[in-house]
């Protein structure tokens, strides 16, 4: 028994689930490039806000030594009038 040829409705669901089938790779490829996109921010996001943090320690820092040193000048400039 031969099989029997495929109707021309038939046919034309099989292209369009062939051309649905090639839109769903491109897809997966455009979503695919779009995570590892996403990802590379993530991580210079994560390297930014590190350094951030790093410079306001170094800021916060510098504050309290800035406030020492006004001290200090404040108590030498005592000192100097007092003589």
């Amino acid at each position: 028994m031969r099989p029997r040829k495929p109707t021309s409705a038939e046919l034309r669901l099989q292209r369009q689930n062939d051309g649905l089938g090639i839109e769903i790779v491109k897809l997966r490829q455009q979503l695919a490039t779009k995570e590892r996109y996403a990802g590379r921010l993530e991580y210079l996001l994560r390297e930014r806000l590190t350094r951030i943090d790093e410079l306001n320690g170094k800021i916060d820092q510098l504050r309290h030594q800035n406030k020492k040193l006004d001290a200090e000048a404040e108590h030498y400039a005592a000192l100097l009038t007092q003589n």
